[in-house]
């Protein structure tokens, strides 16, 4: 089983990033605590202390075109919020 971790950078993830020492992801939705943490400890050299998960349902989506109205639903994902040891960080730009 692959699971997939990706960085959000958002205004609120940034400001929760450089107040809490806390960094958010999206993650494959079968993922559990555990593998987050040891994904993120292998991928990023952090000691890291906590993870919480949240899901994101999924948002109903309509829109108006020549054909009538066309609805649809965006798929549900899941976040996790992860807590690092005190004094380290994680830099999303230094290979770039």
């Amino acid at each position: 089983m692959e699971i997939s971790i990706k960085p959000i950078i958002t205004e609120g993830a940034t400001k929760r990033s450089e107040a809490r020492n806390c960094f958010t992801f999206r993650v494959s939705p079968d993922a559990n605590k555990y593998q987050i943490k040891s994904l993120v400890e292998q991928i990023y050299g952090v000691k890291v202390e906590k993870v919480n998960t949240a899901v994101v349902r999924g948002k109903n989506k309509s829109r108006w075109t020549k054909s009538g109205l066309l609805r649809g639903k965006t798929a549900a994902w899941k976040k996790a919020y992860v807590t690092v040891a005190e004094g380290q960080t994680i830099d999303f730009f230094s290979n770039i």
